[in-house]
């Protein structure tokens, strides 16, 4: 009787030693998979996914002097040829697409675009929201006026009374509403240049480097004048938020400053003494 008893426990014995190496076999493979699971997007390196494309795509809005179309439909300016020698460098085609401005942050995000290059603002809603190169061109916000009311705008209070057109999104209108101005949001910067000029709206508020190049004489508005600044800023390209695609930018900022590239560049375009040394 003994030794039936011994030989049953020595049975169970094994058969539990069994059981245990068998679920630690089996828990082994679920450890392995979590291992080798695939980064996240967010690890993932911006300048490889646009070289494996080969497209650097730029969002951008029609604003001379900064990206506008020539006479043969193409996409030229200050930012245009810059973004085209960045391209170049990268080794990948450039592609311009034309965006709702108050969509930019959306477009990066959703890859529709991989860069915002269009004379931007570095407002702290852009820079909270997107990867941002280093400043490269002053500007400022000025108020533009048919010029035969000019000299009556010498403050930001003579402009109280008026009724103003902004870009949608634009530092313009973030300069309306803080001077509690009486403002219509329309879709561009020379939307609301054609409001002033047909009379719709009293004045507009609009980039300075943008007034340099769009009104007055020898443009197509030479009935326009611009006149008070009511804010300085700087001028930054953006990227998607944590994109080494940033960077990379500010290092070819720096190499094509340092050579010269920039400074000719701008002086075609006009804008050579808005240039941020970098």
């Amino acid at each position: 009787m003994m030794r039936k008893i011994i030989a049953l426990l020595l049975s169970a014995t094994m058969m539990t030693a069994a059981f245990v190496a068998c679920g630690s076999s089996a828990a082994q493979p679920a450890s392995d998979t979590a291992s080798t699971e695939a980064p996240s997007a967010d690890s993932e390196s911006d300048l490889a996914y646009i070289q494996q494309k080969g497209t650097l795509i730029v969002g951008i809005t029609d604003f001379a002097p900064m990206d506008y179309k020539d006479d043969n439909g193409e996409w030229i300016g200050f930012d245009a040829d810059l973004a085209k020698k960045v391209a170049e460098n990268l080794g990948v085609e450039v592609e311009f697409v034309e965006i709702d401005w108050d969509n930019k942050i959306l477009e990066l995000q959703n890859k529709s675009i991989d860069v915002v290059w269009n004379g931007m603002t570095l407002t702290p809603e852009v820079t909270s929201s997107m990867e941002c190169s280093k400043a490269y061109l002053n500007n400022a916000q000025v108020v533009v006026v048919a010029a035969d009311k000019a000299d009556s705008i010498k403050t930001s209070e003579d402009a109280a009374a008026l009724s103003f057109a902004v870009e949608s999104g634009s530092a313009g209108e973030a300069a309306a509403e803080e001077n509690s101005y009486n403002y219509v949001a329309v879709k561009s910067q020379a939307d609301a240049v054609m409001e002033v000029a047909a009379g719709t709206s009293d004045a507009c508020i609009i980039d300075l480097l943008m007034a340099g190049a769009m009104i007055g004489e020898g443009t197509s508005y030479p009935d326009l004048e611009h006149t008070i600044e009511l804010t300085t800023e700087e001028y930054g390209i953006g990227c998607r938020k944590g994109s080494d695609l940033a960077n990379y930018i500010n290092e070819q900022l720096k190499a094509l400053y340092d050579d010269g590239t920039i400074t000719s560049i701008a002086t075609e375009y006009g804008v050579q003494e808005a240039i941020v040394a970098q």
